[in-house]
């Protein structure tokens, strides 16, 4: 039998990179377990040393340097990685750093990337905390994508929450002046509160004019969970703020 701390495909991601045990802060995931289908495993064996980056805390990274000059935008949760693989895509002269903690997901994106000859991808596995925290150099991301974050229905969980005052503290110091947050989720409540504490932080302004939610933008593709929300009767809200230039 497998341990635990061994990796499910061997040169393909590990299971907790940073040691999370040793962090006692409120988290904003949780991992979810399923099934890894052959060929998303076969793209993490073979891909993962390539394109693949571990958030262990240890070291700083290069953003510029990994996407050979390119600007680069952090992606917070990515799913399976349709719509990444499409904005990066359509978007070759931008690097998408794209962090989640979906194993089927990494392979899936890992998979898209090499079949539709996408070089402007990379894959993070960990916590966004930790790599934003601890591993991203200040002013180094030219945008920050937040799409379907959990919106932690109960109002005990609200907590968990990843757009709170202290998140926005830490990715502004990651963002350059005039770089982009974009906000996205289906579920009313999250994105009243994304909006009122995205408004009250000083490092960002609302792109929109009557300061309230942006009409979706053309570069962000619906995704199949986003048309499940919409067959729903959800409501879809985006929020575009950007980075002010005298906000710390």
């Amino acid at each position: 039998m497998r341990d635990r701390s061994e990796p499910r495909f061997p040169g393909g991601p590990v299971a907790d990179p940073a040691g999370s045990h040793h962090e006692r802060r409120i988290r904003s995931f949780q991992p979810r377990r399923s099934r890894v289908t052959t060929g998303q495993g076969d793209a993490l064996q073979r891909l993962w040393p390539v394109w693949g980056i571990e958030i262990d805390g240890r070291r700083v990274l290069d953003p510029a340097a990994m996407f050979e000059g390119l600007p680069v935008v952090l992606e917070i949760g990515f799913g399976m990685g349709e719509a990444t693989a499409r904005m990066a895509g359509d978007d070759p002269g931008t690097g998408i750093l794209a962090v989640d903690v979906h194993t089927p997901g990494q392979g899936n994106l890992l998979g898209l990337a090499e079949r539709n000859g996408l070089t402007n991808v990379r894959v993070a596995n960990g916590d966004a905390i930790i790599l934003l925290r601890e591993m991203l150099p200040e002013h180094s991301l030219d945008g920050v994508r937040v799409y379907f974050p959990d919106p932690w229905h109960k109002k005990r969980h609200h907590k968990r929450r990843l757009i709170q005052p202290e998140f926005l503290d830490l990715v502004a110091r990651r963002m350059k002046p005039g770089a982009i947050l974009h906000c996205a989720t289906d579920w009313e409540p999250y994105a009243e509160q994304m909006l009122e504490v995205l408004t009250a932080h000083p490092a960002f302004e609302n792109t929109t004019a009557d300061g309230g939610f942006a009409p979706r933008p053309a570069f962000r593709p619906r995704t199949r969970f986003e048309g499940q929300g919409l067959d729903k009767g959800h409501i879809v809200r985006d929020l575009l703020f950007q980075r002010v230039v005298d906000g710390e």
